[in-house]
């Protein structure tokens, strides 16, 4: 009987824990962070989640004990899905930088938008961006690729059994994350800024050549259908190039969880 009640204490015990867990990763990942989806859908998806992981993780930890309920261990469940959140977050705000960097060639730079996951003004061609990096996601099954690095951290960092001391070199690790993201949203604009560089150069040697051309009313609108022609011509190579871009930062999250669990 009391072999009984430790193994249903054990198993409500995982059960609490695994919902901190990957409550703090909703709350914070791309695509399940969206408030597009409703919260009471959310609630019901990590719990239902949760039920799965349950049964598997409630038996044994990392050092063959049952789990245990702990504010310790709640806190550390919590630093586990906020260090997933918010590097697959970075994915997001390199599509808003990358979209606002051509949004500025296409002269789109006071065209503002509400945006639904963060409820701010954002640009519009950062929303596009969003719009079609999260399509990405979908059609890849990139967020079902989420879930099962939840299970393998699981393996990696037992439920209870991260230390919150490792939380400030993982803090430091996330920082150059920050240099990643924008180098990769500038790769990811690279083709319509250097086409849009390109129409105001030969605009300008026309203008020199021919005063009375109407370089500003040209200019603009020359630049608008050239970066779009180049942007729906590039959307052939956004597939691979968001697929190794979320793939590294997840990889990364998965590391920086790993480092932690054995420090």
């Amino acid at each position: 009987m009391n072999a009984l009640a430790a193994n249903w204490n054990s198993m409500a015990a995982a059960l609490a824990l695994a919902l901190v867990r990957v409550s703090a990763m909703v709350a914070l990942a791309p695509f399940f962070s969206s408030h597009s989806l409703p919260a009471r859908t959310k609630a019901v998806f990590v719990l239902v989640f949760c039920l799965l992981l349950a049964p598997v993780v409630a038996v044994v930890s990392s050092q063959g004990k049952t789990v245990e309920l702990s504010f310790t261990g709640l806190l550390g469940e919590v630093a586990v899905g906020a260090i997933y959140g918010l590097t697959l977050s970075l994915f997001n705000e390199m599509l808003l930088l990358a979209g606002q960097m051509v949004g500025l060639q296409f002269s789109f730079s006071l065209v503002n938008l509400l945006d639904p996951a963060s409820e701010i003004q954002t640009p519009l061609m950062g929303d596009l961006f969003q719009l079609l990096g999260t399509l990405v996601v979908i059609a890849a099954g990139l967020d079902r690729v989420i879930l099962a690095s939840m299970v393998r951290s699981l393996h990696a960092v037992p439920l209870g059994s991260f230390p919150l001391a490792a939380m400030p070199g993982i803090a430091h690790a996330l920082v150059p994350l920050l240099s990643g993201s924008f180098f990769a949203a500038l790769e990811l604009a690279a083709p319509v800024l250097a086409a849009t560089i390109l129409v105001e150069i030969s605009v300008a040697l026309l203008g020199k050549l021919s005063p009375q051309l109407p370089v500003i009313s040209l200019t603009v609108p020359m630049k608008t259908l050239t970066g779009f022609v180049l942007l729906i011509g590039s959307l052939a190579l956004w597939p691979r190039f968001i697929e190794a871009r979320f793939s590294s930062l997840l990889d990364m999250a998965e590391r920086l969880i790993a480092q932690g669990g054995r420090s």
